[in-house]
C-alpha cells in the first residue's frame, strides 16, 4: 500500500489550516486536535501515513506522549515525525530526537520551507524502506541457498557414513542414532559447562560430523568388518587403524581454516581414546582428547550396547548404562559422565523410540 497521507497533530486551528493549504494537492490529509486523536489515527492508519507533524503542546497527551505509544508500536521505523512548536527548549528538542523526530520545526513557520523538508525527509525514508526491504529479501534468499546447502550436505554426508554400516549388513540407523544422541549429549553439556562457549553453529556443524566417525571402516576387509564372532588379536589390531584410515579419507579433502573439517577428523581419529590413556591410535589421555571426540566415543559405545550386531545381542538400557559407569567399555572423563547421567532420560527415551 502507498503512504499517501499527512497527519497534522496540533490543537491550534490555524496552523493545521496552514499546513493543509501547502500539502492539500499531493497528499490525503488526516487532522488530530490533541494526543489521543493523533494515536487514535496512527492505531488505524499506520499503513497509509507518509508523515506525521506533532505538535509538541496539545490537551489529552503531548507530542512526546504520542511518539512514546509510536515507538513501543514499532511505528518511528516506518512514519517520519516533524515536530512542530512554538514553546521549544533545549530539554524538549533532545527529548524530541532521543524518541526518533526527524526533525523540528519552530512556529511561526515558513511553508516554502516546510514543503522542502517534508518532502526532503518522506523521500529519505521511501529510500532508507526500499533498501531495508530488499536487504531482508536478500537475507531470506540468502537463508534458503544456506539452508538447501545444508540439506545437500547433510544427505551426502548420511550416505556416505552409510556405506560402512550397507557393508556390515546393519541397518544403516546407527548413524542416524549417534547423531541424535551426540546432540542431545552436546545440548546439555553446553548447559552444564557454559565456560566452553560452544555456540548452536558449532554444536550442529559437531552433530553432522559425527555421522563419519567410523568412516574408515570402509578399508577394513569384509572377513574382519562382517566376522560373527570374536576377533584375534591381528584382526583386532587391523580393525583399530579404521581411526587412522578414516582420516587418511579426509585428508584428501583437507581444509586447514574449516571448522566442520576439523570437528570430522578429530572425531574420526579420537573417538576410541580413553580418559586413562589407554584408547588408541594415540593414546590421549584425559583434556588432551578434544570434547566433541568425547561426547560422540560415549555415546557410539552406548548406542553399541544396546543395539544387536553380527557378534553379540544387545543389552538393556540398564545394563549399558551400567557397564558404562563401571568402565566396562572405556574410561571416561568425570564431566562426560555428569553430563551422560545429566542426559539420561533423553537419551533413554530416544533409544526406546528407535526400538
Amino acid at each position: 500500500m502507498e503512504r499517501d497521507t499527512l497527519l497534522i497533530a496540533d490543537d491550534v486551528m490555524i496552523n493545521r489550516e496552514l499546513l493543509k493549504d501547502i500539502f492539500e494537492n499531493e497528499y490525503k490529509l488526516l487532522e488530530a486536535t490533541n494526543g489521543e486523536e493523533a494515536i487514535k489515527l496512527l492505531d488505524e492508519h499506520k499503513n497509509e501515513i507518509a508523515l506525521l507533524f506533532l505538535d509538541l503542546v496539545m490537551p489529552k497527551k503531548t507530542g512526546l506522549d504520542v511518539m512514546v505509544h509510536m515507538s513501543l508500536n514499532d511505528m518511528m521505523n516506518s512514519i517520519p515525525v516533524i515536530m512542530i512548536t512554538g514553546e521549544a527548549t533545549a530539554e524538549t528538542d533532545v527529548k524530541a530526537y532521543e524518541l526518533g523526530a526527524s526533525d523540528i520545526i519552530y512556529k511561526p513557520f515558513e511553508p516554502a520551507v516546510v514543503k522542502r523538508r517534508t518532502k526532503n525527509i518522506i523521500e529519505l525514508f521511501r529510500k532508507r524502506m526500499s533498501i531495508e526491504k530488499e536487504l531482508e529479501q536478500r537475507t531470506e534468499e540468502l537463508f534458503e541457498s544456506k539452508k538447501k546447502l545444508e540439506q545437500s550436505n547433510d544427505f551426502l554426508i548420511n550416505a556416505l557414513s552409510s556405506v560402512v554400516e550397507f557393508r556390515s549388513l546393519e541397518s544403516g540407523e546407527h548413524i542416524q542414532r549417534v547423531k541424535k544422541l551426540t546432540k542431545i549429549m552436546l545440548k546439555y553439556w553446553k548447559a552444564l559447562y557454559p565456560e566452553d562457549k560452544f555456540t548452536d553453529e558449532q554444536i550442529e556443524l559437531m552433530v553432522n560430523a559425527s555421522a563419519l566417525h567410523d568412516i574408515g571402516k570402509i578399508a577394513i576387509p569384509d572377513n574382519i568388518l562382517m566376522k560373527p564372532g570374536k576377533l584375534t588379536d591381528e584382526e583386532y589390531a587391523e580393525m583399530k587403524k579404521h581411526t587412522i584410515y578414516g582420516c587418511q579419507m579426509l585428508e584428501n579433502f583437507k581444509q586447514e581454516e574449516n571448522e566442520f573439517y576439523k570437528y570430522c577428523y578429530d572425531i574420526c581419529r579420537y573417538h576410541h581414546e580413553r580418559y586413562d590413556g589407554r584408547g588408541y591410535p594415540d593414546g590421549l589421555k584425559g583434556d588432551e582428547i578434544p570434547i566433541w571426540a568425547q561426547v560422540v566415543s560415549i555415546v557410539d559405545v552406548y548406542d553399541a550396547l544396546v543395539s544387536k550386531r553380527v557378534y553379540k545381542d544387545s543389552f538393556s538400557i540398564e545394563d549399558a548404562i551400567s557397564m558404562i559407569h563401571e568402565g566396562k567399555c572405556g574410561i571416561f572423563a568425570p564431566k562426560l559422565l555428569n553430563c551422560f547421567d545429566a542426559a539420561k532420560d533423553e537419551i533413554i527415551s530416544q533409544t526406546e523410540r528407535a526400538k
